[in-house]
């Protein structure tokens, strides 16, 4: 067809690009959904090493090839997957400098206090919310669940079953400890991929969490507690735990001084410091307080005594795994750490994630489906509810967490935007509704993660998982009453375009 330029001369154009079929935007979801449950059969926890990504790869081909179809330019749909990719790049650099920071705070003694104190508030009367608070603090210091679960919830799990108590309850203490921690951690990948995809910043998000997350966890608490004094053993034998204690303090020094580096953290946080300075700042001060503390440990970890193999362990602690032998594999796994290296299958991983969603929107898919769920949208709390029960049924659906956090959070991200929410708002809804549901499935991988370590049917202990299933409810409550619901100033929609005279937003 013949157009106009502005000016007046004329140029070959093309026609506009047809508005895309609700079929046809399902289709690379459908694909995606049948080569992950694929995954998970054959692969089991190993699909996150290089399957799924590579189904969100061929996920995200078939939307490139719908949207060509449809007549959109293809340097036109790999702009959009790059600047999708690119809306990532920070939440990245926090990811492999978190992974830094993890092995200088094992080497300063900080991750090994904070582990080793948590352990010690167990207390036989209050088992179950001992054990949840236990999980809890170890996964802040951590910001793992897996790892949380896989060291100190196994041992958790052997006490309770020592004491005869029910396997699915000791699981859902162990696992709501774990997602509470998990969830407000500046080190865990979820905490810092949720406020990237919806445009936000991490310790703002982390922050405007606190509202639904801490009465959550006081609902879990509340119930624990309630269950300990009803049905609770009179005492309790911790042996195991106080080999974890005293294997830990056997090879680390336990100090006021591990304190110092999450100290200098919280205090440059304090001051409204960016996250990526004050956690470099924070790596550092671990680095230091290992040199000057742990001279030992160091030692230990070391072929000699020169400044270059004590520089080599150092390194090696920043960017490989470092891990702290004792003669137990639990305490083994517990005193490790895997540096940026360890961040790499997450960083692959969310690179696929951004490609996918890139492709999806920039084909317009994502505006399709959108179109379609927000006809039920009413208000905002119906907006917070339907995003919630996207990451619920993505986590269903999909069986990956990350997913569930990606794929709703691209496709909502304009319509919280349009409707003044600021992006926390979203970020939060995502990690309440995302994050913490993915243990509740037993096709997911968190579900089929947690059920395999801990060695407790992901159904026996769902119903005992009351921080994970209060969450969802929390946010979605909070969203239905209005209350302290951030707000920016309403942005006009997005400037639309005609696609076979449709227009989407």
């Amino acid at each position: 067809m013949l157009h106009r330029k502005p000016g007046g001369s004329a140029y070959l154009g093309r026609m506009p690009a047809a508005a895309p079929r609700l079929w046809q935007a399902l289709l690379p979801l459908v694909l995606l959904i049948l080569l992950l449950v694929g995954n998970l059969q054959v692969f089991g926890d190993g699909s996150l090493g290089g399957p799924n990504q590579f189904a969100l790869l061929a996920a995200a081909a078939v939307a490139l090839v719908v949207g060509a179809a449809n007549g959109e330019r293809f340097s036109e749909l790999i702009d959009h997957v790059v600047r999708s990719i690119a809306t990532a790049v920070p939440g990245i650099l926090i990811l492999l400098l978190i992974g830094s920071l993890t092995g200088a705070w094992l080497l300063s003694g900080t991750v090994p206090a904070m582990i080793a104190h948590g352990v010690q508030l167990l207390s036989p009367r209050v088992f179950l919310v001992a054990t949840c608070l236990v999980c809890a603090v170890v996964s802040l210091a951590t910001g793992s669940s897996w790892s949380t679960a896989a060291t100190v919830g196994i041992a958790l799990i052997g006490v309770g079953r020592a004491l005869d108590l029910n396997e699915g309850l000791v699981a859902g203490a162990v696992i709501s400890g774990a997602y509470f921690g998990d969830k407000l951690s500046p080190l865990s990948d979820t905490t810092n991929l949720a406020p990237a995809v919806a445009g936000g910043e991490l310790f703002g998000h982390i922050r405007y969490m606190l509202n639904t997350t801490l009465p959550s966890m006081g609902i879990a608490l509340l119930l624990f507690g309630g269950i300990g004094l009803f049905g609770g053993p009179a005492k309790a034998s911790t042996a195991q735990l106080d080999q974890v204690v005293a294997a830990i303090r056997e090879h680390v020094h336990i100090g006021w001084y591990c304190y110092l580096p999450p100290v200098v953290v919280v205090v440059l946080i304090a001051r409204r410091m960016a996250a990526l300075p004050a956690l470099f700042i924070g790596t550092l001060a671990g680095l230091v307080v290992a040199v000057v503390f742990q001279g030992e440990l160091l030692e230990s970890l070391s072929a000699g005594t020169g400044w270059r193999e004590r520089y080599r362990v150092l390194m090696n602690a920043l960017v490989i795994r470092t891990e702290v032998a004792t003669g137990s594999p639990l305490v083994d796994e517990l005193l490790s750490a895997k540096g940026m290296a360890g961040m790499l299958e997450t960083v692959w991983l969310i690179v696929c994630a951004m490609t996918f969603g890139g492709a999806m929107e920039g084909a317009g898919l994502l505006q399709r489906i959108t179109r379609e769920v927000m006809r039920l949208v009413k208000g905002d709390g119906s907006l917070i509810a339907t995003t919630a029960a996207s990451c619920a049924f993505v986590n269903v659906t999909a069986s990956d967490q990350y997913l569930a956090i990606v794929v709703p959070g691209r496709m909502y991200a304009p319509v919280f935007r349009e409707r003044g929410l600021a992006p926390k708002v979203l970020s939060r809804t995502l990690e309440d509704a995302g994050t913490v549901t993915s243990p509740l499935v037993p096709w997911n991988t968190c579900g089929a993660y947690q059920a395999g370590v801990l060695g407790v049917a992901t159904m026996t202990y769902l119903p005992f998982c009351f921080f994970n299933l209060a969450s969802p409810l929390m946010t979605m409550l909070q969203g239905w009453l209005g209350w302290r619901i951030a707000r920016t100033p309403v942005q006009p929609p997005a400037a639309k375009h005609v696609r076979g005279g449709d227009e989407l937003p």
